[in-house]
């Protein structure tokens, strides 16, 4: 979906004319989905935001699968291992890196599911000081069309219209309908997806664990959890709408995940 694209890269263009040492702001590292403040620790695989300033000449994006391990002289790296870039956002107050977490920069030995990872932002030459990170096997988020509170990027198997309320671009899901989320961080797979790239074609790859939905607090059948045929680090969770879901334009639209809950301000429309 372009909408989803269009959400992770943004910003105003701009050149710097100089090599200036990047810097990673406090907190500055997100769920690219969700944008979450709280602290939650990050998943290998997932999606992830970087704020911080002097981290990108310019805006972009990355124009191909397998994705890139640079963009605009930029480059990250978890635990030594190269991040697979998706797009840059260059801006006056503050620059924007959209990357991938190695499915490889992290190794929970179990039964441990949490960790630290060391992160660190390369731009021509010059190093970030090192940004050390929780990481854990799952920490779930879900795509919204404002980077965070707002309208879920969820719409129906059946059309492939964003549940929303109704416009000329959206439509609430009916109960007993099926719904497709697309999300990030929801941990490992049963298929050896590379760093950077999406399924074979023809593969599922299911997640190991099955995430509970919740839709208004009522939770909706899953018929599938796994990574996204067309999109590095997302995956998508297909449900059913269940009988008794509540209605309106805002109910609440929610992931758990290994013990990790969804922020409860990402919404969908639904109607009888």
């Amino acid at each position: 979906m372009r909408l989803l694209l269009a959400i992770l890269v943004f910003g105003s263009a701009g050149l710097s004319a100089f090599a200036q040492t990047p810097v990673v702001v406090a907190g500055g590292v997100l769920n690219a989905a969700s944008s979450d403040k709280t602290g939650l620790p990050l998943a290998p695989g997932s999606l992830v935001s970087i704020y911080g300033t002097n981290l990108v000449s310019a805006s972009a994006s990355a124009g191909s699968i397998p994705l890139p391990y640079n963009l605009s002289d930029a480059s990250v790296t978890f635990n030594g291992v190269n991040a697979p870039m998706l797009g840059t956002a260059h801006g006056p107050s503050y620059d924007q890196l959209n990357v991938q977490i190695p499915w490889e920069a992290v190794a929970f030995t179990p039964p441990a599911t949490n960790g630290t990872v060391r992160m660190v932002v390369t731009r021509n030459g010059a190093q970030s000081d090192p940004f050390t990170i929780a990481v854990t096997t799952a920490s779930p988020g879900i795509f919204t069309t404002g980077s965070g509170p707002g309208q879920a990027i969820a719409y129906g198997n059946s059309d492939g219209i964003i549940s929303g309320p109704v416009s000329a671009v959206s439509h609430p899901i009916k109960i007993g309908d099926a719904l497709v989320i697309l999300a990030t961080g929801l941990g490992p797979v049963d298929q050896t997806v590379a760093s950077g790239n999406v399924p074979a074609s023809g593969v599922l790859a299911r997640t190991l664990t099955t995430p509970i939905v919740l839709v208004g607090n009522v939770p909706g059948l899953v018929v599938f959890s796994g990574l996204s045929p067309q999109f590095v680090g997302v995956y998508q969770i297909n449900i059913v709408i269940a009988a008794g879901t509540p209605t309106g334009n805002t109910v609440p639209l929610q992931i758990l995940m290994n013990g990790i809950t969804t922020r409860n301000d990402a919404t969908i429309a639904v109607s009888q």
